[in-house]
């Protein structure tokens, strides 16, 4: 099937909430069959650019969100996950929550050298923090980048905790690292596998690895000795409704732990689902946003604490009752975070971490 945009996520450079002005194309009577639109080509380009950071962690107070403090070594996402709700955040930087969200990207520099100095400040207490929690810390261009890498550097050189959510096989490229980490008690990585189903997942989330490739991550991760959970999140209604399989597949290859979210369309994520659906499947798509609605209390989006990740009422309890009973009968430990230590954390040297060797 020939699908417009094949290989992303979205289709739409979708105008975010903060323009003030909108542009509609018009037929002017000067194309020909043979001209070509450049926005026809522009889907399969990504663009990046550096931004200067003046912070590296991040806080939040939320009690649906398991950690306190986040870094993210990038902004916008190739992977291009049709439902991710951090596509809104891309506004900000005055760009599409859409297209612009897969393919013009934003490297943070010197993050490594920033999040070391916070980490330095007197009186700092460690607590586990989230490693890609908003954009993937291992889409492609980690490849090229090694941000991530020079973070993971840093927190081995402190003995900080660190939790990595992923479904990108780059992650293998630090064994070394999230190894020495996982010896002392201070890092654990949850594998996103959404279903299991190639097909779905290629059009759901169309430059992550392939599901058996997750499934190779979590048991590599597991033979290194590395704490792995599986997340399944998100539950969207009458597409990925295979979360028993995916359970019990993470569990066989390693997985001790899961969790789960319901999909959320926060601002511009609903009209950009909706969309997809349409081009995807159309034959469903009221059916499915008609059972997103009744998770989010008859909205495509409730946002109040404690319904907002798992939804409510009766689709919700369903939902629940389902995970609970595999996770009972796969031995898998639902919802329950990895402990990790925080009573091994150093400051860093002013030295620096090869001097310090000495």
């Amino acid at each position: 099937m020939n699908i417009p945009g094949q290989g992303r996520g979205s289709t739409q450079r979708i105008a975010h909430r903060f323009e003030r002005e909108a542009r509609e194309a018009f037929d002017d009577g000067w194309s020909s069959p043979t001209d070509t639109d450049p926005d026809e080509e522009a889907p399969n380009r990504t663009e990046w650019r550096w931004e200067d950071v003046r912070s590296a962690l991040s806080y939040n107070d939320s009690p649906d969100i398991g950690f306190d403090r986040s870094l993210n070594p990038y902004r916008g996402c190739e992977h291009g996950c049709a439902y991710c709700y951090a596509r809104p955040s891309h506004a900000y930087l005055g760009l599409s929550p859409g297209l612009d969200f897969e393919n013009r990207l934003v490297a943070k520099r010197g993050l490594a050298d920033r999040l070391r100095h916070e980490l330095g400040r007197t009186g700092y207490q460690p607590a586990p923090v989230a490693l890609g929690s908003v954009t993937d810390a291992y889409q492609p261009l980690e490849r090229q980048l090694g941000i991530t890498r020079e973070l993971l550097t840093v927190l081995w050189e402190t003995r900080h905790p660190v939790v990595i959510i992923t479904k990108g096989s780059g992650v293998l490229r630090d064994l070394d690292l999230l190894a020495q980490l996982a010896q002392e008690g201070l890092a654990a990585v949850y594998v996103t596998v959404t279903t299991l189903d190639p097909v779905l997942c290629r059009r759901l989330e169309p430059r992550a690895a392939a599901p058996a490739r997750r499934l190779q991550m979590i048991e590599a991760l597991t033979q290194a000795g590395v704490p792995v959970g599986v997340s399944v999140a998100p539950q969207i209604p009458f597409l990925n409704d295979d979360m028993e399989q995916v359970l019990t597949a993470a569990a066989k290859v390693g997985a001790k732990r899961a969790f789960y979210t319901v999909l959320r369309l926060p601002w511009e994520v609903a009209p950009l689902m909706r969309n997809w659906l349409q081009t995807h499947y159309p034959e469903r798509a009221e059916r499915v946003m008609a059972r997103v609605q009744d998770l989010h209390g008859g909205r495509d989006y409730d946002p109040r604490m404690g319904n907002r990740m798992w939804g409510q009422g009766i689709w919700a309890d369903l939902l629940r009752q389902r995970f609970q009973k595999a996770c009972r009968e796969l031995g898998l430990a639902g919802r329950e975070h990895v402990p990790l230590a925080c009573d091994r954390f150093r400051p860093p040297t002013a030295a620096g971490p090869q001097l310090a060797l000495w």
